[in-house]
């Protein structure tokens, strides 16, 4: 048997986040991975980091956040057409000197390569090939067991192992919440240099040469997501595929972007989050996608994950360095309490995307009236552009847009 005083379940940017904060505060700590070392993690996925989460991610080992945002991409420049007519265009100034700009956007495959290379630089362990099959606490610590037949105990477990989480399934922690019925087609691209495109993000309602669906395009470095919502009787295995994809791709894009597809994915909103974020000895602590699913629509999955991950590892910190049980207890609860305040409001936020992307009678009405005054009317113009992502900021400060 493998004893540890904190294992991280899940070497996903989340996991690697939880590591490096647990080394931070002075602690020990091995990763167990299901899959093998380099193993292939295809597309964009979590592409965007906001500068919040660059300056956690500077807290936990110097000069991390300022890697990724030199690495990645800033557009100045965001954009929101209703068919073919622009109603609204805000370009922001260039950051300034010393400072984060607003995000960065780049692949999840170069911030988990990142935040590999300053695990390494810290001396995280990893154990690979250690798929968890069973999950079991007691009053003084967690077994972990392996299909390939690994034992590992613990005091204390932080779980990040994603959205099928097995760590959250064996605690029986349970999602509560919905997922919608629409789907959506998302798309990877390389940049074609023979027809560069303008570096901004652009989001169209009813995209006239897509029969009126709604089409995001977001630039990343070294290359654009794009990601279309299908109409509710659109077959998304046919829409998502490769000779389906090409034919609108060529349709939003100039022609050569539709030979330079690296990545489809097809997803449905959700609004997910874990009835509780603890076991209930208050042993295993659930992070990042093991916690709450949301579509990627308002970029909270990473950007939520990496401040549960701190405050995990400071709650086990607080654990570890207690003198008497009820103070683990106290600062689990404190974790739990907290990150599951901000992943409830996130699922509100998710929602009221939602509504916005699906709109009812009443909500398109609002639309089409504030497509008519925009952008003239400065309001109008800022609901149309920041309502598909829903609501931003924290629980106790956040700002609604409407019209």
């Amino acid at each position: 048997m493998h004893t540890h005083d904190v294992l991280v379940v899940g070497a996903g940017p989340v996991g690697m986040t939880a590591a490096l904060a647990l080394r931070s505060v002075g602690l020990p700590v091995t990763v167990l991975e299901a899959g093998p070392e380099g193993r292939p993690r295809p597309g964009s996925r979590a592409i965007f980091t906001h500068s919040a989460t660059l300056t956690v991610l500077d807290r936990i080992h110097p000069c991390l956040g300022e890697r990724m945002a030199a690495f990645g991409t800033y557009w100045n420049t965001q954009r929101t057409l209703v068919g073919d007519k622009e109603v609204y265009r805000k370009t922001y100034p260039d950051p300034e000197p010393g400072t984060y700009p607003h995000f960065t956007s780049l692949p999840q495959v170069h911030i988990e390569r990142i935040l590999a290379e300053a695990c390494r630089e810290v001396g995280v362990e990893f154990a690979w090939e250690q798929e968890v099959d069973a999950v079991t606490t007691d009053a003084d610590g967690v077994t972990i067991s392996t299909t390939g037949g690994d034992t590992w105990r613990a005091r204390y477990v932080v779980g990040a192992d994603g959205s099928r989480s097995v760590v959250r399934r064996e605690i029986g922690a349970r999602m509560e919440g919905a997922r919608d019925d629409g789907w959506y087609v998302v798309v990877d691209l390389e940049d074609d240099p023979d027809t560069p495109l303008p570096v901004e993000r652009t989001f169209w309602y009813a995209h006239p040469a897509t029969e009126g669906r709604n089409v995001l395009l977001v630039p990343f470095q070294g290359g654009w997501r794009l990601d279309l919502q299908l109409h509710d009787d659109d077959d998304p295995e046919q829409m998502g595929s490769p000779e389906g994809v090409r034919a609108w791709v060529g349709q939003v894009l100039p022609a050569g972007y539709a030979d330079r597809i690296t990545w489809i994915s097809t997803y449905q909103f959700m609004q997910l989050v874990a009835h509780d974020f603890a076991d209930p000895h208050r042993r295993v602590l659930l992070v990042g996608e093991a916690a709450h699913l949301f579509a990627p629509f308002g970029a909270r999955g990473l950007n939520s994950g990496v401040p549960d991950a701190e405050q995990a590892a400071w709650a086990v910190a607080l654990a570890l360095g207690g003198t008497h049980p009820a103070v683990g207890v106290a600062a689990v609860e404190a974790f739990t309490g907290n990150r599951r305040a901000a992943a409830l409001f996130n699922k509100e936020a998710a929602g009221e995307a939602l509504a916005h992307l699906r709109p009812d009678a009443e909500r398109r009405e609002r639309i089409r009236a504030a497509a008519e005054a925009a952008p003239g009317d400065a309001a109008a113009g800022v609901w149309l552009e920041k309502a598909p992502y829903g609501p931003r900021g924290v629980p106790s400060a956040h700002t609604v847009y409407r019209y």
